[in-house]
């Protein structure tokens, strides 16, 4: 267990060593790295941190087991002394390792950020210089696309101005509309009024008719 708990430790020494300095060789654990963390590599990894961390809480427990034993018997023998000894040192080489591991995964994700963001750099200063040497090589077609802009731009405001006669008349013709729509209801009223007093005075002269035929007949009985 100790063996390997030292052999665990001096590969992560290595290993942020090589993260470290640029050389050939760091490329290479950039790469298995990268791999690791895709597919079942996450799994595989937090499944072994979680075991390390059951076995270290272990070693805690039998660590305070202990010293509650020696404390009841007010006494440590050699066998006691031995067994803290040994839990001490495995619980410490698994924390260091733990912390360790830690420390690779934030020095990979520093590092692939730190090479995005050169990369991402380097493409801006591409555009920018592609951008100058542009701008340099096409003065004339600058010039060209200048004088078409002021005539777009005189356009628009050609447009703008005929927008708002436009605009002007279509308000003019919507207040003659709404005059009309009135006017309209009123005569619809009048009409309405007109109709009334049509059937009115034809109701009048029926029942005229009818009095005078109801005369009629008194008379020539």
């Amino acid at each position: 267990m100790l063996q390997l708990l030292y052999f665990a430790i001096f590969s992560e020494m290595l290993l942020i060593l090589t993260l470290l300095f640029r050389t050939p060789l760091r490329k290479l654990v950039i790469v298995s790295l990268d791999h690791l963390k895709r597919g079942r590599g996450p799994v595989v990894v937090t499944t072994v941190g979680a075991t390390l961390m059951v076995v270290l809480s272990s070693s805690l427990y039998s660590i305070a087991k202990i010293r509650q034993r020696v404390v009841e018997a007010g006494i440590l023998n050699p066998t006691d002394q031995i067994l803290i000894s040994k839990h001490i040192l495995e619980a410490s080489l698994m924390g260091f390792v733990l912390f360790l591991a830690l420390m690779i995964d934030r020095l990979h994700h520093y590092i692939r950020e730190l090479r995005l963001l050169r990369k991402t750099m380097e493409a801006v200063k591409k555009q920018s210089r592609s951008f100058e040497d542009g701008k340099n090589g096409n003065s004339e077609e600058h010039k060209a696309l200048t004088g078409e802009i002021a005539t777009l731009k005189a356009k628009v405001k050609e447009l703008e101005s005929a927008c708002e006669v436009k605009g002007s008349k279509a308000m003019a013709l919507e207040t003659e509309v709404e005059a009309l729509r009135k006017q309209s209801e009123g005569f619809l009223m009048e009409y309405d009024r007109l109709v009334a007093d049509n059937q009115n005075l034809h109701s009048q002269l029926e029942a005229i008719d009818q009095s005078s035929m109801h005369l009629d007949n008194r008379k020539n009985i």
